[in-house]
């Protein structure tokens, strides 16, 4: 096949459609507050609250203690949340965390971050989410007391996300607002859950209520990890930050869509673990690998068959959301000249981020067929508290640099300050508790260090790499109708 001139290609694809009036080359501003609440509250309600918030009565041991924690995580969220609002109003660009390394600490810090989110951490996740939501497709098929076949399971994952892939190179409006439908479908999903146990509650159920405080573990490396746990729980309320420049009125929408997500889910979190434990003692929930499906088996009788259901529909969601934002993390780094240009480039009739989110869809499904992935997310929750204690450090530091920077939301200089102590103690914590998977992560990190300094700080490399380049660019224009932004 010969390979088509560069500037000729770009030609023809800037004359496609000839019915169309001439538009710019730019992501489209297709996101309003109620898909930015959609954004936040699918990107941070997954599949954890279902399955697994065993991690905090387990380090935490009684029920007051847990909804202490609950409670506390959900406001140093909100705390770390509004720090991102300020963030996101006074850097309004795409790409989020990377991007406001990149502005306080320049490139090799940035690149790193890219790097390893990129390369692991996003599609780690991706791939296990995408995991949960086959697992939880097929159990009404087999019933809970039966062995999954491993290999649907990863078949089934793998057409998800590429499904959602062609979803989101397709229209960002289409996924916007089908982030609307799955917001409505997990607050439904939740006030179920929710209700029932409230009934169950004032039927009498109040058994573990009677001595909330009983059995607690005050230990302070026990109570660290509950809030490790906990925090964990609320990750992603950062995720709007990411499409800044596809939000209408960023400046207004942005927070608020950050404030009425995290006041949402503090409050759900709430009530779903309230109900959990009108029914499911402390240590039944330590034992329990399915905390809804346990309560599902004890209120819900013939309908328990719905929670699978949920469970499902909220990590289909998570998914969702979080390769639309992903590909733009990639798609900023790309525009920075800090990989491939190529990755930079927008669909030209649907101006979208394609060629990123094929990437980061593509590394996702490569992770899928990996068989120790579940190891790997401990190496990527080291990466997401090292990058948060970064980016706030930044922040701050950006105020004593720029301290005439317009920022159109500027907080009390301490809500940052005891957010950065926070992160810096999530960060510290695991290199005690677990110094294996920390040293894994540092390690991951650090292998970004000769790929920076060989492949993107290097001016003049081999004449054959940039020939490749040069191909799989023009490939990548032809295969997607892409263009560089205008």
């Amino acid at each position: 096949m010969s390979v088509t001139n560069s500037s000729e290609l770009l030609t023809d694809v800037r004359n496609y459609g000839t019915d169309r009036e001439p538009n710019r080359v730019r992501l489209k501003k297709e996101i309003g507050l109620f898909e930015g609440i959609g954004v936040t509250v699918g990107a941070i309600i997954g599949s954890g609250l279902f399955i697994s918030p065993k991690g905090i009565t387990e380090s935490a041991g009684s029920v007051g203690l847990s909804l202490i924690v609950w409670a506390g995580s959900g406001i140093i969220s909100t705390i770390g949340a509004i720090c991102y609002a300020e963030l996101g109003t006074t850097f309004p660009t795409s790409g989020a965390d990377y991007h406001y390394l990149h502005v306080a600490f320049g490139d090799l810090p940035a690149f790193l971050y890219l790097w390893a989110t990129v390369m692991v951490f996003i599609p780690v996740n991706y791939a296990v989410l995408a995991l949960v939501c086959a697992q939880y497709i097929i159990i009404p098929f087999f019933g809970t007391d039966c062995i999954l076949p491993e290999s649907a399971i990863r078949i089934i994952a793998a057409l998800l996300v590429s499904f959602l892939i062609f979803l989101n190179s397709y229209d960002v409006r289409i996924t916007a607002k089908l982030q609307n439908v799955f917001l409505i479908a997990k607050i439904a999903a939740l006030l179920v859950i929710a209700v029932t146990g409230m009934v169950a509650i004032a039927n009498g159920h109040t058994e573990q209520f009677q001595d909330s405080m009983k059995d607690s573990n005050f230990d302070p490396g026990s109570i660290a990890l509950a809030f490790y746990s906990g925090i964990y729980a609320y990750g992603g309320a950062n995720s709007l930050n990411y499409m800044t420049e596809e939000m209408k009125n960023p400046n207004r929408n942005l927070p608020w869509a950050i404030y009425i997500s995290l006041a949402i889910i503090t409050v759900i979190y709430i009530l779903v673990n309230v109900a959990y434990f009108s029914v499911i003692s402390p240590q039944e929930m330590i034992l329990s690998e399915a905390t809804a499906i346990t309560f599902a088996e004890k209120l819900l009788g013939s309908w328990q068959w719905t929670v699978p259901v949920f469970v499902a529909i909220s990590t289909f969601g998570g998914l969702s959301v979080g390769l639309m934002i992903s590909a733009r993390i990639l798609f900023v780094g790309a525009r920075n000249s800090q990989f491939p240009k190529m990755l930079a480039m927008i669909q030209y009739s649907r101006l979208t981020p394609a060629p990123s989110l094929v990437f980061i869809g593509l590394l996702s499904l490569v992770y899928l067929f990996i068989s120790e992935i579940y190891t790997l997310i401990n190496y990527a929750g080291f990466l997401y508290a090292l990058s948060t204690a970064a980016v706030i450090a930044g922040m701050l530091y950006m105020r004593w640099k720029e301290p005439q920077r317009l920022r159109p939301i500027k907080i009390n200089i301490s809500l940052p300050v005891f957010y950065l102590v926070v992160s810096l103690f999530l960060f510290v914590l695991p290199i005690y508790v677990a110094p294996w998977e920390a040293g894994i992560g540092c390690l991951i990190v650090l292998t970004g260090i000769p790929v920076y300094y060989l492949l993107v700080r290097r001016k003049n490399l081999p004449q054959i790499f940039y020939k490749c380049n040069e191909i799989c660019t023009i490939v990548v224009q032809k295969l997607f109708m892409a263009l560089p932004e205008d």
